[in-house]
């Protein structure tokens, strides 16, 4: 963690806080008609897919108490899959289904829930439980990730993801975000999950953090973090960056999953994305974002802005 303890040396460091991100970053870069892009999952993925970048398949979309009626008839052939609300945030009201046991469904703790748990799951998802807001929703239904062999023992029964975050869409600083047993299979921080940052240049894993404290080992399956580097970096970046000029937003986290067979697809997109991940890379944002401030107005391609990202930042 950082050892400083005062504003003056905060700041000295590039660390940018939740002020000066909300009333800043956030207010002055991403225009707020522009947010549905990215708070409706439903719609990002529709606008991106027009596109062509690539993401998870989806299999279905709950939209009424009828359809979570269905629920068992359509699923009867799906083995596994993730459940997750289209305005949710932070993590909630995502389910991850990795098996069948029977007319059951397999949790990746190995827990054991039934259709009719999963049918109020659903029905809690569509009156707005999960939702921003507490507003009605629709539950959407995905594809479960087969995560590239290079995490094995990096994650806890989950599909890890690399969050990273743009400043008009240039890469500015990236973290994988590993599951645990605490996070129940989810890649989410504030529910357990690690963070372990990136370097933008070469893709190689930097510090570790969980619950804001260092760690240098996986808390549940004791495989040392330093030994992760993640592969098709450029692409992932490439993939990351061309999300700017389809939502309009100058600040934004990309979270991205690596498929064995498919390489890095779109999970989600973010309009506020946290500030732990300066934490597990060791470096302020503030000092990144500056140097970027003066590149805006250079017209670049989405691979060209990830080149100058990786020699700017290396």
């Amino acid at each position: 963690m950082f050892r400083l303890t005062t504003p003056s040396e905060l700041k000295k460091a590039g660390i940018v806080g939740m002020n000066k991100r909300n009333a800043f970053y956030i207010a002055h870069n991403n225009p707020r008609k522009n947010y549905p892009r990215v708070d409706d999952k439903l719609l990002t993925k529709k606008i991106t897919e027009e596109i062509g970048i690539a993401a998870p398949a989806m299999i279905g979309v709950a939209r009424t108490q009828y359809h979570v009626k269905q629920l068992k008839q359509f699923l009867s052939d799906v083995e596994k899959f993730v459940i997750k609300p289209s305005k949710g945030s932070g993590g909630k009201g995502i389910l991850v289904v990795v098996g069948r046991d029977g007319e059951d469904f397999v949790k990746p703790s190995g827990a054991i829930i039934n259709i009719k748990e999963l049918q109020h799951h659903v029905s809690n998802t569509l009156s707005g439980l999960f939702s921003l807001g507490g507003k009605p929703d629709v539950a959407m239904i995905e594809e479960l990730v087969e995560f590239s062999d290079v995490f094995d023992g990096f994650s806890f029964e989950g599909v890890p993801d690399v969050r990273v975050i743009q400043y008009h869409g240039y890469p500015v600083m990236a973290m994988t975000r590993l599951s645990t047993r605490e996070s129940d299979g989810k890649a989410n921080l504030h529910q357990g999950a690690v963070g372990l940052g990136i370097d933008i240049a070469t893709g190689k894993t930097l510090k570790a953090v969980q619950h804001g404290q260092p760690v240098t080992h996986h808390p549940d399956t004791g495989r040392d973090l330093s030994e992760l580097n993640i592969p098709l970096w450029h692409t992932l970046l490439c993939l990351a960056s061309s999300c700017h000029e389809v939502t309009g937003l100058g600040y934004l986290g990309a979270d991205i999953v690596l498929d064995k067979n498919k390489g890095p697809l779109l999970l989600e997109l973010n309009a506020r994305p946290g500030l732990a991940i300066q934490i597990a890379n060791g470096v302020g944002l503030e000092l990144r974002l500056k140097l970027i401030e003066k590149e805006i107005n250079v017209q670049r391609t989405a691979e060209e802005r990830v080149n100058y990202s990786m020699q700017a930042f290396c």
